[in-house]
């Protein structure tokens, strides 16, 4: 299911059994799955797992930060 839209990418949540949310960053154009955002316990907070090989710009990068912000913000609400 797709949760945000940007100009040049989708991201997709996925179910899991999990407490935490994965998430699919897929291009656009291409509809290639370019990196992942999920939890990362040794830091307790949502990171990106960008795909070996890929390139980003700081409107992309912007994109996915804003996504990760906003996803610990409703994780901080949710407690």
């Amino acid at each position: 299911m797709v949760i945000m839209e940007t100009e040049y990418l989708l991201f997709e949540e996925h179910p899991t059994k999990n407490k935490t949310k994965f998430i699919t960053v897929v291009n656009k154009n291409s509809e290639d799955i370019i990196g992942e955002i999920k939890w990362y316990a040794p830091w307790r907070q949502y990171c990106f797992f960008p795909e070996f090989d890929t390139v980003w710009n700081t409107k992309c990068l912007d994109d996915v930060n804003d996504l990760i912000k906003k996803l610990m913000k409703d994780r901080r609400v949710k407690k």
